[in-house]
């Protein structure tokens, strides 16, 4: 059995590094994809992950299934597409380390997961993650319902993150419709806080917060706020947790990679965490938080992903 599972999109991010010598625009090659990015935070943590979607069968595909391997994530799930490229992001960085992106996706290979590509096997297992932009096109929207009902049906954990991307869509109306319509089947959630005013119609945290927790009902909801940490919701309890103070100079992975340090904790936990009691809520937020800062202090998306030996040096300083 694996501990976790997740599905969607595996794509390399070209992020901008300025120009040659003969003026021409330079770009890096970065491994990423979010629900990739999550699974591979864990893996470094010393989880047992498997990974699943569809890359093209070029030289980016099996570039990304080598880096993945080189994580320890599982490739079984992985499929290589003959008919269609491996989707390409251009990320593009502001001087504090704020990211934009532009993608390369129509008919791209991650959007072409069918069902009947999805190994049964991979459905064992503890916690199944997931994000909305596997929803965005046919096939891969059956892909990932039938996936949601299958690991459903065996009792594990599901994990959601309501990654939104307007140019991926066709209009804003679909995005939210589609967004919202599985969220009702998540155990955890996590929005950063645009994605928390566009869901739920207001820019209040607490307020959109509890609408999305009293309509959807996860065991908890989850809201990143950047460099100022988290806002949290369970039943019994709500409340902000503060981040850390770091040099970041690339926030591609800051949210997967917080969402990557939550699930590990609730993963190492004894108490299953719709039982948690407060303390242990806002330690497993401030681990999250130190990884998702740590993650910022280096360039790429799976390349900057923190080692446990770090986050408990940076958490460390704040005792």
């Amino acid at each position: 059995m694996f501990d976790v599972v997740a599905l969607g999109e595996l794509l390399m991010d070209l992020t901008y590094q300025g120009k040659s010598e003969h003026d021409k625009d330079l770009f890096e090659a970065n491994p990423g994809g979010a629900p990739a990015n999550v699974v591979s935070c864990l893996s470094k943590l010393g989880r047992k992950t498997a990974f699943v979607g569809k890359v093209g069968n070029d030289y980016f595909g099996h570039r990304l299934r080598r880096v993945l391997e080189a994580m320890g994530v599982s490739t079984e799930g992985l499929v290589m597409d003959d008919k269609a490229p491996t989707s390409l992001a251009f990320v593009h960085l502001t001087r504090d380390g704020e990211r934009s992106f532009s993608f390369y996706r129509t008919n791209g290979a991650d959007t072409r997961l069918h069902p009947e590509e999805l190994k049964p096997s991979l459905f064992n297992t503890r916690l199944f993650h997931f994000g909305s932009l596997s929803l965005t096109d046919e096939p891969a929207r059956s892909a990932t319902l039938h996936a949601l009902a299958e690991v459903r049906r065996r009792g594990a954990l599901v994990s959601y993150d309501p990654n939104l991307r307007p140019l991926l869509w066709r209009d804003l109306r679909e995005a939210k419709e589609q967004i919202l319509g599985v969220m009702g089947q998540a155990d955890i959630v996590k929005v950063s806080a645009e994605e928390l005013e566009f869901l739920s119609g207001t820019s209040d945290v607490t307020l959109g917060s509890k609408g999305l927790f009293d309509k959807y009902r996860p065991k908890m909801l989850v809201v990143t706020l950047g460099d100022q940490g988290c806002y949290y919701r369970v039943a019994s309890s709500e409340g902000q947790v503060s981040g850390f103070t770091v040099d970041a100079i690339d926030t591609t992975v800051a949210g997967d990679a917080f969402l990557g340090g939550l699930l590990f904790r609730l993963l190492e936990s004894e108490t299953p965490f719709d039982q948690w009691s407060r303390h242990q809520i806002v330690d497993a937020m401030c681990f999250a938080n130190a990884v998702g800062a740590l993650s910022t202090t280096k360039k790429g998306a799976i390349p900057a992903l923190p080692t446990l030996e770090s986050i408990m040096r940076l958490l460390g300083k704040r005792t």
